[in-house]
């Protein structure tokens, strides 16, 4: 069993364990290096300097250790601000974090937190280079071979840092190295030329010393940009690769519930047929029988949340995936509209909000499942009439760019915590009181935009109300489905 748990690469861990391993390589270098040369090594000196870096290491650790302790206190939304590198670069995902006491972390702690790991990397390496190059100025300079040690500093600042924090470590190693070139103590069997008399110019240097300078600034800066670049692409995939493997998980668990909408809407259909049937014969048989007004009003009731129920069956049908919700067509902006408001329970207080100056977008063509898209908008407007009070009103605003089309859906309501917008979308997760919903029309309506290669957006002011904006990109000139 390992003395020291393995780590992910270009993780804070990593970080410390290589650090570990450098400082027990140190110790074994001076005592050994102590026996095989009859130079009087500064041993005081040395063993100082790895006692320095140990403390470093170990505050270090107890450090992540405490970070550690508290990422797993806090829930689930604060830990998905994940870091690719291991040192604060973000997954595209927002995610506005809730403390362990209820109040919600912005968006800038959380960035500062996880930046905090990066320049702390940094200060700990740009410390082990200055570290590194007074043990080699004490041990011969730059003939010491172990000041190759360099590129090893700056291969491990190209994996964990990002490319302008690697760039100016390589600058210190650059520095560093001409130091050495022009001072440094000799040592008996390792100093190959004797060293001038210490005057910091770089122009006493002779043809070997220009020679080595100009061979370590190359190789670091080859090694610099080659590490960046592929520590980069990597990010990159892995960034990819995470997206994939969440929108495969978004796309089963929509299967899923598809599955059981359509089985819903498949069950719900024969009872409600013979409700209705009941209703109508029911309806027929009282007809010249006295009766109070009150059954009459009870009677029509029946019929009209009846047909309600067929039209909520029908749209489960188009959102389970019926071949006529998954039927392209063309159709216009103006259309679209007409549609997603067929069947709105108040459509005295929907508003339609037109752009001044832009009477021609109900003419825009489209090329889209209108069926599909009209419910999601429908859906819309639908959160926004119960996020507002009886007397407000919803605006929808359609506005048309070069290469999309925006639905602005506003409503009056409350507007919504950044804990509400975070989770907005997730399935099952609702505010509404127990009866007015279930939490699935926010959900397939973002998995309907994003699957047309939109956008679904909020834009929340608490106090104020919401915007929910659709982005749609408008069909190219000769494409066809």
């Amino acid at each position: 069993m390992p003395l020291i748990a393995p780590a992910p690469l270009g993780s804070s861990t990593w970080l410390l364990q290589l650090r570990t391993f450098a400082i027990v390589g140190q110790l074994f270098t001076i005592l050994f290096a102590r026996l095989l040369t009859p130079t009087l090594l500064p041993l005081g000196a040395l063993l100082a300097l790895v006692v320095f870096t140990a403390i470093t290491n170990g505050a270090y650790g107890w450090w992540l250790a405490r970070t550690e302790r508290r990422r797993q206190s806090e829930p689930q939304s604060t830990r998905e601000y994940e870091s690719l590198s291991g040192h604060g670069s973000l997954v595209e995902k927002r995610t506005v974090g809730i403390s362990p006491d209820g109040s919600s972390v912005a968006d800038s702690d959380v960035t500062v937190q996880l930046e905090t790991p990066l320049q702390l990397a940094f200060v700990l390496m740009a410390m082990d280079l200055i570290t590194l190059t007074a043990m080699l100025y004490l041990t011969g300079g730059a003939d010491n071979p172990f000041s190759l040690f360099y590129f090893v500093n700056i291969a491990v600042g190209g994996v964990i840092l990002t490319a302008p924090l690697t760039w100016t470590l390589t600058g210190l190693a650059i520095l560093g190295f001409v130091v050495l070139l022009v001072d440094s103590r000799p040592v008996a069997g390792l100093t190959i030329t004797p060293q001038q008399s210490p005057d910091w110019m770089i122009a006493n240097l002779d043809l070997r010393d220009c020679g080595m300078l100009l061979a370590f600034v190359t190789c670091a800066t080859v090694l610099t940009y080659f590490v960046t670049r592929i520590s980069r692409q990597l990010r990159l995939r892995e960034r990819d690769l995470r997206r994939s493997q969440s929108e495969r998980a978004d796309a089963m668990r929509l299967e899923g519930l598809t599955t059981l909408a359509a089985g819903a809407a498949h069950e719900l259909a024969s009872p409600l047929s013979a409700i209705d049937v009941a209703c109508r014969e029911l309806t027929r048989h009282l007809e010249a029988i006295p009766k109070p007004k009150s059954v009459d009003e009870d009677l029509s009731l029946i019929d009209g949340q009846l047909q309600m129920c067929r039209q909520i069956l029908s749209r489960m049908r188009a959102a389970s995936g019926d071949t006529a919700a998954q039927r392209w067509n063309r159709t216009t902006l103006g259309d679209l509209i007409d549609t997603a408001l067929e069947g709105i329970r108040d459509p005295h207080r929907v508003e339609i909000v037109e752009t001044p100056n832009d009477d021609s977008w109900e003419d825009q063509p489209l090329w889209l499942p209108e069926e599909a898209v009209a419910q999601a908008i429908r859906n819309l407007i639908h959160n926004g009439l119960d996020a507002s009070e009886s007397s407000q009103s919803v605006a929808v605003e359609p506005i048309v760019d070069h290469d999309a089309v925006r639905l602005q859906v506003r409503d009056q309501g409350l507007g919504m915590s950044g804990e509400v917008m975070d989770r907005a979308g997730d399935p099952f997760f609702t505010t509404k009181e127990p009866g007015r919903g279930i939490g699935l029309g926010l959900f397939l309506t973002r998995n309907v935009i994003t699957r047309l290669g939109g956008s679904l957006t909020f834009d929340s002011t608490p106090g104020v109300g919401t915007v929910a904006t659709v982005r749609l990109p408008l069909p190219k000139d000769g494409s066809s489905v």
